[in-house]
C-alpha cells in the first residue's frame, strides 16, 4: 500500500518546525535577557501545559542548539550570534 503524499498534508516535521520558529523568535525577542526552559514553556504555552507541548518546546530548543541557533547552558536558552545577525538582516 502506497502512502499518499501531497503538499497540503501537515506532518510532524511541520509541527516541529513551527515550534522551533516560535522558540527562536521568543529567545531573540527577549535578548539580552535569558529564559530558562521552564520560563520559555510558560511564555509559549501558559501555566497549564500538557506533556506533548512541553516536550515539543524542549525538543525545539535542543534541535535549535544542535544546528547552532541557540545555546543551552544550565537550563538557559539564548540565541547565538548567528541567529541574532540573521534576525537583524531580516528586519532590514
Amino acid at each position: 500500500m502506497e502512502m499518499e503524499t501531497s503538499s497540503n498534508s501537515w506532518t510532524t516535521r511541520d509541527d516541529d518546525m513551527t515550534m522551533e520558529s516560535a522558540v527562536l523568535e521568543r529567545v531573540i525577542d527577549v535578548h539580552p535577557a535569558r529564559l530558562t526552559i521552564a520560563e520559555l514553556i510558560r511564555e509559549l504555552a501558559g501555566e497549564e501545559v500538557d506533556f506533548g507541548t512541553r516536550d515539543a518546546i524542549e525538543r525545539a530548543a535542543r534541535d535549535l542548539s544542535g544546528v547552532g541557533l541557540v545555546h543551552l547552558v544550565d537550563e538557559f536558552v539564548t540565541p547565538t550570534r548567528a541567529a541574532l545577525r540573521y534576525a537583524e538582516l531580516l528586519d532590514r
